[in-house]
C-alpha cells in the first residue's frame, strides 16, 4: 500500500486530502509543519509527499530543497499562487507536480496515482554502473560522472540525462522528456524542459568547456551526441 505524507497547516484542507487519498487505497500521514515532515522523511520511508508551499515554519520551497539533499521521494506542491515563476521554481528544485488552490481532492489523488505509476522503485533499479562514451551512470545511487567527475545534478536533471544517454542520437520531444520526469503533459510544464537542459549544459561545460553532448533539434526536441 503506497504511503503518502501530507504536509499542510490548514486542517480542513488536510482532512479532504486524507479522505481522497485513503479512498484510493493509500495510507496517509498528516503533519502541519515542514520541520516535523523532514524529520519523519529521514527516519521512515514514504512513497510520495504532498507539500504545501505556505507553511508556518519554513516555506515548502525551502523544505523541498532540504529534502532533496537526502531523498528523491516524489513531491507534489500545493499553493494558492498561480504565477508561472512559482511553477518553474518548484519544478527546478525537484518537485514532480504543482497544484493550485482551490483544487479538487480527487484531482490531487489522480495526480498521485499518475506519478506513482511512473516511478521505478529503487529496489528494481539496476546496480550495474554503465559507461556511455565519457559518461558513467550509476542507477542505484542516481549519479552520473562526466569525464570521471561527478555531475551535481538535481533529480530531474539526472532523469533527463539518463533518458538521453539511454539512446544516443535519438531525438526526444519535450513531451517525451516530461514523461521521463513523471510529469503529465497536461500539467503545462513543457517549456520547463528547456530550463532543465540549460542547467545541464552549464554543469557539463564546467567540466569540459568545449563539449556539446546535448544537441538541440529546433522544433523537435533534444538528443545526446557522444562525439561532441
Amino acid at each position: 500500500m503506497p504511503k503518502i505524507l501530507i504536509v499542510e497547516d490548514e486542517g480542513a484542507i488536510a482532512d479532504t486530502l486524507v479522505y481522497a487519498q485513503e479512498a484510493e487505497g493509500f495510507a496517509t500521514c498528516w503533519v502541519g509543519v515542514a520541520g516535523e515532515a523532514l524529520a519523519m522523511l529521514e527516519s521512515e520511508p514514504f512513497d510520495l509527499v504532498i507539500l504545501d508551499i505556505g507553511l508556518p515554519d519554513i516555506s515548502g520551497f525551502e523544505a523541498c530543497k532540504r529534502l532533496r539533499r537526502f531523498s528523491e521521494v516524489p513531491v507534489i506542491f500545493l499553493t494558492a499562487r498561480n504565477a508561472e515563476i512559482d511553477r518553474v521554481v518548484g519544478l527546478e528544485i525537484g518537485a514532480d507536480d504543482y497544484v493550485v488552490k482551490p483544487f479538487s481532492p480527487r484531482e490531487v489523488a489522480a495526480r498521485v496515482k499518475a506519478i506513482l505509476k511512473r516511478m521505478v522503485p529503487r529496489s528494481n533499479k539496476s546496480s550495474t554502473i554503465e559507461s556511455t562514451g565519457p559518461f558513467r551512470i550509476d542507477p542505484a545511487s542516481y549519479q552520473i560522472h562526466f569525464h570521471d567527475q561527478l555531475l551535481p545534478l538535481t533529480l530531474h536533471e539526472y532523469r533527463l540525462m539518463e533518458t538521453l544517454l539511454a539512446q544516443p542520437g535519438r531525438v526526444f520531444s519535450r513531451a517525451q522528456l516530461l514523461d521521463a520526469l513523471g510529469i503529465a503533459l497536461e500539467a503545462g510544464y513543457e517549456r520547463n524542459i528547456d530550463s532543465h537542459i540549460k542547467g545541464l549544459r552549464a554543469k557539463l561545460r564546467l567540466i569540459a568547456p568545449d563539449a556539446k553532448p546535448i544537441q538541440t533539434h529546433r522544433g523537435l526536441g533534444y538528443s545526446c551526441c557522444l562525439e561532441h
